[in-house]
């Protein structure tokens, strides 16, 4: 008999987000799965890691999904680095991580707790995908992805991905989807303001806001897939290193 594969599944919205339980269902109809996820809410942690803290990571049972499941006082990539080093007897096949609520597309990659996750799996050499909804509601409706969850991820663990690349995977709000779309990360950023307030001690405190700007108009872009209803993928590699500059680099009086 063919042996499952191991899946790793984790968040970073918490271990009893609806997002993280719908994606437990679709990879029990796959594989083998143990979660490891944070015991709270992570959301904007990037890839931050705990190293002045002790970390806690206990074996709990939600309900009659996974086989092995853990809740960690850690971050999401804390998550997957207790899983490979402490709690898997072995390397897994796949790491999935989500499905967040709220999308992860464009520059919210690299500030996103979901997709660190995955890109921690990825420099652990795991084949790894994040998957994000574009609905923040705790209710938001994740049974239409469900089929495009498994294709996407038995893709994955028929292909193989390239060293040093996971995949980022981002769902319009709605029931049913133009399709899927292979895109790059639109060009866009956060406009900041910090709104600042005085609490009634007197100390000054601030409140982050600010707005969303695209200055991307290409039609080959995650955000552009998003807005026109399409599945955007985009993977994403974790070498940050600017390799179209390094020659122009050598030619500075350094």
């Amino acid at each position: 008999m063919k042996k499952k594969p191991l899946i790793l599944v984790t968040n970073d919205d918490g271990i009893m987000a609806p997002g993280l339980r719908t994606l437990i269902e679709v990879m029990i109809e796959i594989g083998d799965v143990v979660v490891v996820a944070p015991d709270s809410p992570q959301s904007g942690m990037g890839h931050a890691v705990t190293i002045s803290e002790t970390l806690y990571c206990d074996e709990i049972k939600v309900d009659d999904g996974p086989q092995k499941e853990f809740k960690s006082s850690g971050t999401p990539a804390d998550c997957v680095k207790l899983a490979v080093s402490e709690i898997l007897d072995r390397k897994p096949d796949l790491c999935v991580s989500g499905i967040n609520h709220g999308s992860n597309s464009s520059i919210n990659v690299i500030y996103s707790g979901t997709m660190s996750a995955a890109v921690e799996a990825g420099v652990e050499g795991i084949p790894a995908i994040g998957f994000s909804l574009l609905d923040y509601s705790w209710d938001a409706d994740f049974l239409p992805l469900k089929s495009y969850i498994k294709q996407i991820a038995e893709n994955v663990l028929k292909n193989g991905l390239p060293d040093g690349v996971v995949l980022n995977v981002n769902f319009p709000k709605n029931k049913t989807f133009e399709g899927i779309k292979i895109c790059r990360q639109a060009r866009a950023n956060w406009v900041e303001e910090f709104d600042k307030r005085i609490n009634p001690q007197g100390k000054v405190y601030y409140w982050l806001t600010g707005k969303f700007v695209n200055m991307d108009k290409g039609e080959d872009t995650d955000e552009w897939a998003l807005a026109n209803n399409y599945i955007s993928i985009v993977p994403v590699q974790f070498d940050l290193t600017a390799h179209h500059f390094i020659h122009k680099l050598n030619d500075w009086n350094l």
